[in-house]
């Protein structure tokens, strides 16, 4: 899964404080299981009412830098069963101090909530690291990394006729006088800029990969032909809303171009990329800044 909205450096600081919680949770579960089985006072926290937020894993999954991954349709189900778990720890807790002998269906219940718990995060936690493998680092799109896989999952439900898919290819105007005229770290923040910006007005679920250079490759699934074009054109006039500065602080801007198409159920997926390119061709040499649907007659 791609982390929309997340940039590669939240992306790896979001993976990093997931590991660290992850290991606070390990030693927990070790220090539970310790108290359980040579019949120890326990943890006074372990038996509060809000146990599940007073351990160091719950501390960080309810705090402000754990929303980070509330995008993450793991983020709800590991808090579900986290404070399951800790509901069925204090159980065990609270009957061993009483000296209540442990039922092996709750122990059982314990266990198994916590191998669930343990499987959703460290789900989680190898699809942020391959988010970090596959994310343009300067800007923040997905790389062509696993791109023809991701694209041939939509094409694959475009023949079900599950839904429609568009894709779009993007291209910045001029993009190589930006650069001979502001320089190259310019040039940088401006694309960095764009795919920000693109991103912002992009669904959750829509893709953005960096096909090259100052080229971008939007994967818009659910859309038909009159809807992408719409959304596509709401795109080109976002960006031609921005504003820029050079080093100097010479404000400036830039126009983009957009090849449309529909994933094609009855070609390859790399066919339907070269039709979006040839309409990202017509666009540019129709006079830029606009919107090319691709056509049979384009060759």
């Amino acid at each position: 899964m791609s982390f929309p909205g997340l940039s590669h450096d939240l992306v790896c600081k979001a993976l990093s404080e997931l590991d660290q919680a992850l290991f606070c949770h390990e030693e927990w579960s070790e220090a539970l299981n310790r108290t359980l089985i040579c019949h120890l006072a326990p943890d006074g926290r372990d038996i509060e009412e809000d146990c599940f937020r007073k351990c160091r894993f719950g501390q960080w999954l309810y705090s402000a830098s754990a929303k980070t991954l509330a995008q993450h349709p793991a983020f709800s189900e590991i808090e579900a069963l986290h404070k399951r778990m800790h509901r069925c720890a204090r159980d065990l807790l609270m009957a061993s101090a009483n000296g209540e002998p442990m039922q092996p269906h709750e122990y059982e219940r314990f266990v198994n909530t916590l191998r669930q718990m343990r499987l959703e995060i460290l789900t989680t936690k190898h699809e942020l690291e391959d988010a970090i493998y596959n994310i343009d680092p300067l800007t923040g799109a997905a790389s062509r990394v696993g791109m023809l896989t991701k694209l041939r999952e939509q094409q694959a439900l475009v023949q079900r006729k599950v839904q429609f898919c568009c894709l779009a290819m993007m291209d910045i105007d001029h993009f190589k006088g930006v650069n001979d005229t502001y320089g190259h770290a310019v040039g940088d923040r401006v694309l960095a800029a764009v795919a920000h910006q693109l991103k912002s007005e992009l669904r959750p679920y829509d893709v953005i990969f960096r096909y090259g250079g100052e080229e971008f490759l939007i994967c818009m699934p659910t859309m038909e032909i009159k809807t992408g074009y719409a959304a596509t054109d709401r795109l080109r006039q976002s960006v031609a809303d921005m504003t820029f500065e050079s080093e100097g602080g010479q404000p400036f801007g830039v126009t983009v171009s957009f090849g449309l198409t529909l994933l094609d159920s009855d070609v390859s997926v790399e066919t339907s990329i070269e039709r979006a390119d040839k309409a990202l061709y017509a666009a540019k040499t129709g006079g830029r800044n606009r919107v090319v649907v691709w056509e049979a007659s384009m060759v």
